[in-house]
C-alpha cells in the first residue's frame, strides 16, 4: 500500500504562491523606490524639523479614550 505524502500538495502550492507573491512585491517595490523621498524619521537628520514629536501635538498627546 502506498503511503500518503508527508506534506499535502495543496500546502506546497500555497507556500509556493506566497513566495512568488512576496518576491514580486519586493522586486516591484525596489524598482519604484521610496514613496516619499523627502520624508525622514525624526532624530535621524541633524535638521530636527521634519518629524512630529509629543511637544508639537499640544494637548492631544495627553487624552485617551472618548471621554473628556
Amino acid at each position: 500500500m502506498k503511503q500518503p505524502p508527508l506534506v499535502p500538495p495543496a500546502l506546497c502550492g500555497i507556500l509556493l504562491l506566497l513566495a512568488v507573491i512576496f518576491t514580486v512585491s519586493y522586486v516591484v517595490g525596489a524598482a519604484t523606490g521610496p514613496v516619499a523621498p523627502g520624508m525622514h524619521r525624526s532624530g535621524t537628520s541633524g535638521e530636527g524639523g521634519g518629524g512630529t514629536d509629543v511637544g508639537d501635538m499640544g494637548d492631544m498627546g495627553m487624552r485617551h479614550g472618548s471621554g473628556g
